[in-house]
């Protein structure tokens, strides 16, 4: 994988990042509250996760912010905010075991969000965006990671949208364009280059793939979508073919096809 230091992550607004965090972890609390046990026990697309098993799941990805706060501080940052969709497949194991761990250990699940959420408002507090973490995938500044959980939110909210029919909880729009932002820019790290654009109005477009850049008028070259798709895209949840085929995404030009550079994270 190229270093994401050919490429500057862009800046995000602090106070928003953590607002859109808590934000949407509410959501998923009030939409997984509502689920009873025959809906806790569906299938997810997820392996063999259940939708129970998905909801812990969700609570252990704020959690990780208040236990690393709570953890000594590092003694070097080890990962930047573009670095850190490529490094997260390595521990896909060792995560889906703490997930059916925790979903067992909890069968009240109201209680377990509710005690992640106030754990998190209290050890964020006035902790500073360039404190160090020791997550899982190497060493990060808080700044950096709290956009990683909008990743993880949105993700999963879609997810279990998918997996409860007529669940519908609704998606924070600032976690869904930092989200958004984040998997786009990590596929111009992937694929650095001019020759292609790729929008997800209204919250991003970046230039990517090798080849002529453009510079003026109508790109030869453009990829299109909406937010949620891309998002799919970038995950595997949907893959390059089928969302052309349902008309989900718009491809014009003969560097315009992104089936081989997604999935982008796992």
């Amino acid at each position: 994988m190229p270093p994401a230091q050919r490429r500057r992550a862009r800046t995000y607004d602090s106070a928003k990042v953590r607002a859109a965090v808590l934000a949407q972890f509410r959501n998923v609390r009030e939409g997984v509250r509502g689920l009873g046990d025959a809906e806790l026990a569906l299938p997810t697309h997820l392996g063999d996760w259940t939708v129970r098993e998905l909801a812990a799941h969700i609570t252990m990805a704020v959690e990780t912010v208040s236990r690393n706060i709570d953890r000594p501080e590092p003694g070097a940052r080890e990962l930047g905010l573009l670095d850190w969709p490529f490094a997260t497949a390595a521990r896909a194991g060792d995560i889906a075991d703490d997930s059916r761990e925790l979903a067992d250990r909890n069968p009240d699940l109201d209680a377990l969000y509710a005690r992640t959420e106030e754990r998190f408002t209290q050890r964020l507090g006035t902790a500073p965006d360039d404190r160090l973490l020791a997550a899982r995938t190497g060493a990060m500044t808080l700044g950096d990671y709290l956009v990683t959980r909008t990743v993880e939110l949105v993700v999963h909210t879609d997810d279990l949208n998918r997996a409860v029919p007529g669940l519908g909880i609704p998606c924070d729009r600032q976690a869904l364009a930092a989200c958004t932002r984040l998997l786009a820019d990590a596929l111009v790290v992937k694929a650095p280059g001019g020759s292609t654009e790729v929008r997800i109005p209204p919250y991003a477009v970046v230039q990517c793939v090798e080849g002529p850049r453009h510079t003026r008028g109508t790109p030869p070259n453009v990829v299109e979508t909406d937010p949620l798709t891309w998002v799919r895209l970038a995950t595997g949840r949907t893959e390059w073919k089928a969302a052309l085929e349902d008309a989900k995404v718009s491809a014009s030009g003969e560097r315009a096809d992104l089936g081989g550079l997604l999935p982008l994270l796992r």
